[in-house]
């Protein structure tokens, strides 16, 4: 146990306390004993772990533990042991990382929630992992909760280190022209959004590292691991989900012909429906579609989970459109529904709200939809609201 110890002391010793503190710190309810925090590779869950334990645990009482089941230690030690030799040297709270890489890790979770009562459990997962759905183990008790990429507020807020609150979706809606006035007062929005767009919603933009191929190293790993391993498909079938994701990737937003599809990647057009709920699963690419209908039928539209991805994947220059559109969903839906919008609006929200998504230099002073949405920093109409302010529903 020694080992582990230290490595945990190594790890929050040797964690900045300046680094941001994310939006979901204070959303989780950490009273309940078993709490699981999914998301997609790359977004932070590791820190989010560590920042707790540095928040909330004294490491001179070894009361709290961070440990990776990835250790070679647990192909022979199960996690429930492990837990008991805790419990003994007075372990109180089990934080664990890469829970899917340990064999029957559900079954071994509800052992430990049934067996010790005192103890407390936080682990972390792929956003492709079924917690609340499908598990017949822990469905039930564990609390889940989705840390996404930064949003915009969080960007600006890592790198200012000005706290600037969130709104809710009505919130900016009914009183956008004023909260937006209050955010340009602490904040420079124009020179950070289109920093943003290319390279901020990871959070290794933090890292000196070049953030695109650090980018594609992680798009590749959750091809990889994050839909192969946990979805249990051969490995042979790799390059046939790695080449549906390029294709999407190319042409979104994209309305895909899942029978052009199919051919140009040699499966079937139900396997190619499979591909694209487990791109999306995994936080590559988001599905739209019109109310009423959804998976396994075909999307509307394609687009990519955030805007970050669209660079590396995309050749030549990204359009400004295209970039807009998913910016709008992918900060939207965090919190809200996200539907096809009617006529010629964009996207539905909420099933309440019509958005039309609009250049400020190309907006069509006729437009007859509830809200436009423009990518400028100010506007006047009322039914007119900046494109960035979106970025800050959390």
């Amino acid at each position: 146990m020694d080992s582990f110890f230290n490595t945990h002391k190594y790890l929050i010793d040797n964690i900045d306390s300046n680094l941001y503190r994310r939006y979901l710190m204070d959303q989780i309810d950490w009273s309940h004993r078993l709490i699981g925090i999914k998301g997609s590779r790359g977004v932070g869950k590791t820190t989010l772990l560590l920042q707790y334990a540095k928040e909330n645990c004294d490491e001179k009482d070894e009361k709290c533990l961070y440990v990776n089941l990835n250790h070679f230690y647990f192909t022979e030690c199960s996690l429930s042991s492990f837990a008991a030799k805790f419990i003994e040297m007075g372990g109180e709270t089990l934080l664990i990382e890469q829970v899917f890489k340990y064999p029957d890790w559900s079954q071994e979770l509800r052992k430990c929630y049934d067996i010790y009562p005192n103890l407390k459990i936080v682990f972390t997962g792929s956003s492709v992992m079924k917690l609340k759905e499908t598990n017949l183990y822990i469905g039930e008790i564990a609390h889940s909760y989705n840390l996404h990429g930064f949003s915009f507020r969080e960007y600006i807020g890592a790198m200012t280190g000005k706290k600037v609150p969130s709104y809710s979706i009505e919130e900016v809606i009914d009183n956008h022209k004023a909260i937006s006035n209050d955010i340009l007062k602490v904040v420079d929005v124009e020179k950070y959004f289109f920093d943003y767009i290319h390279h901020g919603y990871y959070p290794f933009f933090f890292e000196k590292r070049n953030y695109s191929e650090n980018l594609l190293k992680t798009m590749n790993m959750m091809l990889e691991v994050d839909i192969l391993y946990i979805q249990e498909i051969e490995q042979s079938y790799l390059s046939k989900i790695r080449k549906l994701f390029y294709l999407m990737a190319i042409q979104s937003p994209v309305t895909p012909n899942v029978s052009q599809l199919s051919l140009d990647c040699g499966i079937s057009r139900a396997t190619v429906m499979n591909y694209l709920k487990y791109l999306q699963d995994a936080r590559l690419i988001n599905m739209l579609y019109k109310n009423g209908c959804g998976f396994p039928k075909k999307p509307d539209m394609v687009y990519m989970n955030n805007t970050n991805i669209m660079f590396p994947t995309k050749r030549g220059q990204v359009e400004r459109q295209d970039l807009n559109e998913t910016f709008f969903y992918n900060q939207v839906g965090v919190s809200a529904s996200v539907r096809k919008g009617g006529r010629k609006n964009q996207f539905l929200v909420n099933n309440k709200y019509q958005f039309k998504i609009e250049s400020q230099n190309k907006r069509n002073t006729k437009s007859q939809s509830q809200f436009v949405v423009e990518d400028s920093i100010q506007t006047k109409d009322h039914n007119v609201i900046p494109l960035w302010l979106f970025g800050f529903l959390y």
